[in-house]
């Protein structure tokens, strides 16, 4: 469960290596999420959490990183 986003459940995904002879090998495919500490950005208490998070909600300002 390390490798899901808290805010929009994003998880691995499977899928194939392709080669140039059209062998597929299957594989996995992990989304960019990083440990972080955050606010969400629609929590008017704004309660802190710490998760992990993928890094297209940290661009979507779903979250506010707090130090």
């Amino acid at each position: 469960m390390s490798r899901i986003c808290f805010v929009c459940g994003k998880g691995p995904q499977t899928g194939n290596l392709v080669s140039k002879a059209n062998n597929r090998v299957g594989r996995w495919i992990y989304p960019n999420v990083h440990r972080m500490r955050f606010s969400l950005s629609n929590d008017a208490k704004g309660k802190v959490y710490s998760a992990r998070v993928c890094t297209k909600c940290v661009k979507a300002d779903k979250v506010h990183k707090v130090i």
